[in-house]
């Protein structure tokens, strides 16, 4: 069945109508929740003094948010400021020494930020990498970077570094792990790099111009080294047509979704909520499923705001960035299914993709499957509930190629050739519905906890059985229909602008 096949008009048309009323009628139960619950004792510390005004207090159980725009905030206005500034200036005045702008710029911020310690020890990553590289044995790479990765992530190693550096500053600790993990995934990048180089090896400098590029240095997104190394080290400076438009759209695109999440944060407790089980068993079964989704789409826009406001200045730079993770609302496939691009471009280059090659094969795909999932563990630091999310969404990147596999089967793929391509597009949407579903239940066992995650699971799949299931369902399979007619609608795009570039 084609990509591009199409549904009528009237068909879509309804299952957009569906959709929008089903949202509309859950996230008002969530906010008749939200006004109830407001002064609840178990809600004090994350939920705190908003919009006096207007009598409503804000959700602040992220704090990691909340610290960005408060405490943080100044620090990230001062550095990436200043970085834009000397950039721009020493772009125009000498670009073929930016890239060596870039990289004291970035030494002397996170010097001033985290301390000489920090800085050394970053360094002395980038010194053991670059040694290990002259062996040009990736196995070795792996190795160093795995072992390095786990001095961080597990308990036992991590105690002793944590020495290298005091804590003057709230969400400092964050930038010392995020600063040193995000350094060793970029040395395995240069070591690989250098092991795939035929002839000769990349000099030290280059190591250093690309991990201390500050936009990326503490938060991502990771750009693979040969990436960045071509991009930083191109002569002709251009825009393409349009970019500094597209920049600017962007930009405003980060500050209205910035406003936008403070004022649903003042309306819907959508992260605080979860962690009363009590006021969540009160919930009608919309309204608990739209909570679900609603904190998988939080995070998605938390990591498309960070990602986009340092991709926005990372494009200033002439770099052509990892774009931010795709939305939520669009995926129905595990494939597809993150919230980190540069990290997944990582997984998939130097992981995934070198030992799933094709991925038309089971026991390679489990393979590759299980060797990426074993080193987002390690970067993500191992525990109970990331070793729970790992087991789960393993399985369901290898469910789906054993699914595909089981319908291309000579007897069903005659069976489904009899069919009617929009038909065959509809079944095919049932099934992304329920996939659509394991998506969701599997990735709020980390963002929320196991028993938010069981509690939806029961309710919808046990106690809801089976009006509020196939309702639930029935809804999903209509935004899965548009999600599939919005790709129709780019692949033909795309199949237009392929056409005028060759004529």
């Amino acid at each position: 069945m084609g990509v591009k096949t199409a549904l009528p008009h009237y068909e879509l048309g309804f299952y957009a109508l569906i959709v929008t009323c089903a949202l509309v009628y859950s996230l008002n139960g969530i906010v008749e929740v939200s006004n109830d619950t407001m002064n609840r004792k178990s809600f004090r510390e994350s939920v705190t003094s908003g919009w006096q005004y207007l009598g409503r207090k804000m959700d602040a159980a992220d704090f990691e948010w909340v610290m960005w725009f408060t405490t943080f905030r100044n620090y990230i206005i001062f550095a990436l400021a200043g970085h834009v500034i000397f950039a721009k200036i020493f772009s125009l005045m000498v670009p073929q020494y930016r890239s060596w702008v870039y990289m004291l710029y970035g030494m002397l911020t996170v010097l001033a930020i985290m301390g000489n310690n920090f800085l050394m020890l970053t360094l002395s990553h980038c010194a053991v990498f670059y040694i290990i590289s002259f062996v040009k044995q990736k196995w070795l790479c792996f190795a160093a970077g795995l072992c390095s990765l786990a001095t961080f992530r597990l308990d036992m190693f991590s105690s002793w570094q944590n020495e290298f550096f005091t804590e003057t500053f709230k969400l400092q600790d964050i930038l010392f792990y995020g600063g040193n993990g995000l350094t060793i995934l970029r040395c395995m990048s240069f070591a690989l790099e250098t092991c795939d180089r035929r002839e000769g090896f990349y000099s030290p400098v280059e190591l250093l111009k690309y991990n201390y590029y500050l936009p990326f240095f503490f938060f991502g997104p990771i750009m693979t080294f040969d990436r960045y190394y071509e991009q930083v080290n191109t002569r002709a400076i251009t825009r393409k047509e349009n970019e500094m438009w597209n920049i600017r759209v962007q930009a405003v695109s980060n500050l209205l979704s910035i406003i936008l999440v403070d004022v649903f944060f003042h309306f819907l407790y959508i992260l605080t909520i979860p962690t009363d089980l009590k006021v969540v068993s009160r919930l009608s079964d919309w309204s608990l499923a739209g909570l679900a989704y609603s904190n998988l789409v939080y995070d998605w826009v938390k990591a498309a705001v960070m990602f986009g406001v340092i991709n926005t200045i990372s494009r200033l730079d002439h770099l052509d960035p990892p774009q931010p993770p795709k939305c939520i609302t669009m995926l129905y496939v595990f494939a597809e299914t993150h919230f980190d691009r540069g990290i997944n471009d990582w997984l998939c280059k130097y992981v995934y993709d070198y030992i799933g090659e094709k991925h038309d094969n089971i026991k390679k795909e489990l393979v590759a499957t299980l060797a990426t999932f074993t080193v987002t563990t390690l970067w993500l630091g191992p525990c109970k509930i990331v070793y729970i999310w790992s087991v789960f969404n393993c399985f369901g990147l290898n469910f789906e190629i054993w699914v595909q596999k089981f319908f291309e089967l000579e007897t069903f793929a005659k069976l489904e050739a009899k069919l009617p391509e929009s038909m065959s597009r509809r079944i095919r949407g049932v099934f992304g519905a329920a996939n659509f579903w394991a998506i969701i239940l599997y990735n709020v066992l980390s963002l929320n906890s196991p028993e938010f995650a069981l509690l939806v699971s029961k309710r919808l799949l046990l106690k809801g059985f089976p009006e509020s299931t196939f309702s639930i369902l029935f809804v999903t399979y209509c935004g899965v229909q548009l999600i599939k007619e919005r790709e129709r609608t780019l692949a033909i795009e795309e199949e237009r602008s392929e056409k005028l570039k060759t004529s």
